[in-house]
């Protein structure tokens, strides 16, 4: 009886043992086995499209002095500046003619007054349309030496695509069918209640001539591609037909392979996961407005460990001309870093609406997520340099970035410990552990907070008994800590974050100094 005890004991130990895994794996039971009748084509995206860090400005607002209107060789003298601190794309709302039929006044007015610029995403004039620039920007030529003048300092230029028109745009007089019209004859304007955009008319989709229609908004798309640009942020995208934006895109990647389209859809879930699954090769997302610990948390683990990790990838924006957060109304310039931080290291591709954000500007309309005297309806003569602005520490995350492979991806990001609900801390990691990222933040811009952080010593390789340097990349310090539990402590007023490097080893060069 012991005997076959111990016989059949050996066979379970057989049976779950990895020897057979190993020929089961290498041999498998094909009894059942199907053949996909379609073959599936791969397109592989270049490495911008998942790693990049966006600047937003409007060349207008790059005059010689207030109220003087810029032109793209007067946007050129910024371009520099954005280089140094560390952006590779340079993004520009719409550049085309603006209407004067129902143009927009100082914030968002119905009325204008004489001067007044109007909104650049209401499009199309005498003077053209979505293949013309705006006159008082120059002309098409001065817009190509422009994208190589970007190019010459490692940028690349980032159009707006808006599907959209003015009353007076020359599609409405020449093809009057693409549009919607009222019974009493009138054109129908934009309207996303309860918001109104009089200087705005939709296209008509659903129009009998809609071949027609998707052949000449191709059109714009290879005109731009033509002139330099392959990178396009599409306006509102949502409110267009899912079969027009899969056709469309395909089509545009046939004939320039290294396309990138940015959706800026602030949307229902559904229809950004939808737009991200045809074609757009990076996603506006909520983070904008996830702002608490287990709001953050949990919204990076729906990014990141669900199906959503495998089609879409965010790019996340602390800011646009079109959203001012009140997180950032009223937690001041704290609160500006805190966000800039958890954009740049949450995500691999992030961006900013540059000079405002630079800046702290948080004047708000007033119960609104909008900005005061917004730059979409006026001109702005920005002084980058004036003291408080940011850009020092813009430029020194960027530099971190680019000098870690950990933060040049998305879906390695995992959150760990921490014993206080206002600090997060989370880090990345390459695969095999030699890039080590750690960053802990201070979610509450107003007030010092502290605790004790757990490092997940097993999951990083470090024995728990032995000591590891902790590089602090911003403020350039150096710690030995030892152990899983470490305390720290953030004071919004000083700097509301850390990003840590972890050499898991010491080395010592001399008896004093420890470096990675």
């Amino acid at each position: 009886k012991l005997a076959g005890t111990a016989a059949v004991s050996e066979a379970i130990l057989a049976a779950v043992g990895p020897e057979l895994t190993d020929l089961m794996q290498r041999h498998p039971d094909r009894q059942f086995a199907t053949r996909y009748e379609r073959e599936l084509a791969i397109e592989v995206d270049r490495k911008k499209a998942g790693f990049s860090a966006w600047y937003e400005f409007f060349p207008r607002s790059c005059g010689t002095g207030p109220g003087v209107h810029g032109t793209f060789r007067d946007a050129e003298k910024l371009l520099p500046r954005i280089a140094r601190m560390g952006f590779d794309v340079v993004y520009l709302p719409p550049i085309h003619p603006i209407g004067t039929t129902n143009r927009k006044g100082r914030n968002n007015a119905v009325r204008s007054e004489t001067g007044d610029v109007g909104s650049p995403w209401a499009i199309g004039s005498a003077d053209g349309g979505h293949k013309a620039v705006h006159p008082d920007l120059g002309t098409l030529e001065d817009f190509r030496h422009f994208v190589e003048a970007a190019r010459q300092h490692g940028l690349e230029v980032a159009l707006d695509i808006a599907f959209q028109c003015s009353p007076d745009h020359p599609y409405v007089k020449d093809h009057p069918e693409w549009f919607n019209w009222r019974p009493d004859g009138s054109i129908q304007f934009a309207e996303n209640p309860p918001k109104r955009y009089e200087d705005i008319v939709p296209f008509n989709f659903e129009t009998d001539a809609w071949e027609e229609l998707w052949e000449e908004l191709k059109s714009v798309f290879l005109f731009w591609a033509e002139q330099g640009v392959q990178i396009f942020r599409v306006d509102n995208p949502h409110t267009k037909p899912f079969r027009f934006w899969e056709w469309i895109l395909g089509e545009v990647r046939r004939a320039h392979p290294d396309a990138i389209f940015l959706s800026e859809a602030f949307t229902r879930p559904q229809l950004m996961s939808r737009l991200a699954k045809i074609g757009f090769t990076q996603s506006y997302t909520y983070f904008t407005w996830r702002n608490s610990k287990r709001e953050l948390a949990d919204y990076m683990r729906d990014l990141t460990q669900t199906p959503l990790r495998d089609y879409l990838r965010p790019n996340f924006w602390p800011n646009t001309p079109d959203i001012l957060p009140e997180y950032l109304q009223y937690g001041g310039r704290p609160a500006f870093l805190i966000r800039l931080v958890l954009a740049a290291t949450l995500s691999s591709n992030y961006g900013i609406y540059g000079p405002a954000f630079e800046l702290c500007v948080a004047d708000a309309l007033d119960g609104r997520e909008e900005y005061r005297h917004s730059e979409k309806y006026e001109l702005k003569s920005w002084d980058l340099d004036r003291p408080g602005n940011l850009g020092a520490l813009i430029t020194e995350v960027n530099r971190i970035r680019r000098e870690n492979e950990a933060l040049q991806q998305t879906n390695d990001l995992e959150f760990f410990e921490v014993d206080n609900d206002h600090l997060l801390f989370y880090g990345k990691a390459t695969e095999d552990l030699a890039n080590i990222i750690l960053v802990l933040v201070n979610l509450d811009p107003f007030h010092k907070q502290a605790g004790w952080v757990r490092i997940p010593l097993e999951r990083l390789g470090i024995p728990v008994e032995q000591p590891f340097l902790v590089h602090d990349l911003v403020g350039d310090d150096r710690f030995i800590w030892q152990g899983e539990f470490n305390y720290v402590e953030l004071d919004p007023r000083v700097i509301p974050f850390h990003i840590f490097r972890i050499n898991r080893r010491l080395r010592r060069e001399s008896d004093f100094d420890y470096y990675m």
